[in-house]
């Protein structure tokens, strides 16, 4: 007779180092299974082909998962230039090898080319939408859908080494940066071509790759471990201004009531919490100086 695992009601936020060859969906599921978790979401994803920081929500963080995944983004990328490929990394296949004639002053020059903003077109080999179905689930039918131009913001560049057609680069930018595409464009920028041929994301938001676990270590850990690993789910907003509610206006707010907090209150979204430092969710001060709830964490009475 087989039994079903118990889905656990656990909060918090993983900071997973992805590993090679898993999809972000992938990796957050076998977390989620490890966790038995009831509810789960990752927040934004990493292709196959790279690694490194993928924040996975656990329970009442999703309610803030989209606060990392509107985030700016830090990435290491890899591009070997001279060769172009059908999905814009090494693993599709070459369409065009060029000589590389290039110095490191003037790729230096090209990358700053597209620091600030730029247009991107997002590859066919991507997991965008069209009618329902992925993109890169019509390029391996050979069909090409016509993608909308989006714009992008790329704060900075930064060679990190070049050595005649490979380079390594460091991107900060913003979400639904495509770094495929901007390897592409520097390379027909410089005339050659060019490829990605490694990604690891090493930044979102004030999270860093440092804080990470890889997915072996995490599954080597007792139960008891792993959900010491979880940071807590006010973590994902904690670059946001706080403010302490006495008990009374906690009380209110919980009831999704707007309620009145004397002293100067800053502008834009707010982490809230009890007197005993209990986080209790998001509020925006509104015209008539009360702070209104907009995202609130479920409470438990103890």
């Amino acid at each position: 007779m087989q039994f079903k695992r118990v889905k656990k009601n656990i909060n918090g936020i993983l900071l997973l180092d992805k590993p090679l060859g898993f999809s972000s969906n992938q990796a957050l599921q076998r977390v989620k299974w490890l966790l038995q978790a009831a509810k789960a979401g990752h927040t934004g994803t990493l292709d196959p082909l790279a690694t490194g920081l993928l924040p996975l929500c656990f329970g009442e963080a999703t309610k803030f998962a989209h606060y990392l995944t509107d985030a700016d983004k830090t990435y290491h990328a890899t591009i070997k230039l001279g060769v172009t490929t059908t999905t814009g990394d090494a693993e599709g296949a070459v369409l065009n090898t060029l000589p590389v004639n290039v110095t490191s002053n003037q790729f230096d020059e090209a990358c700053r080319k597209f620091v600030g903003v730029i247009n991107q077109v997002p590859p066919m080999y991507s997991a965008l939408k069209h009618e329902g179905k992925a993109l890169y689930e019509y390029a391996r039918e050979g069909v090409e859908i016509e993608r909308k131009v989006r714009t992008v913001t790329i704060h900075a560049i930064e060679v990190l080494s070049f050595a005649g057609d490979v380079a390594e680069i460091k991107v900060t930018c913003t979400k639904g940066t495509y770094i495929r595409t901007l390897a592409e464009d520097i390379g027909a920028h410089l005339g050659c071509g060019a490829h990605l041929i490694g990604l690891r994301r090493t930044a979102t938001a004030n999270y860093v790759i440092a804080e990470t676990i890889t997915l072996e270590a995490f599954e080597a850990l007792s139960s008891e471990e792993r959900l010491a690993k979880l940071a807590p789910p006010e973590t994902a907003v904690d670059y946001l201004p706080s403010v302490i509610l006495d008990a009374d206006s906690a009380f209110y707010l919980m009831q999704g009531q707007a309620v009145w907090r004397s002293g100067n209150i800053p502008v834009g979204l707010l982490r809230l919490y009890d007197e005993r430092n209990v986080f209790l969710g998001l509020g925006e001060q509104q015209s008539d100086g009360k702070i209104a709830p907009k995202r609130l964490m479920q409470q438990v009475n103890n």
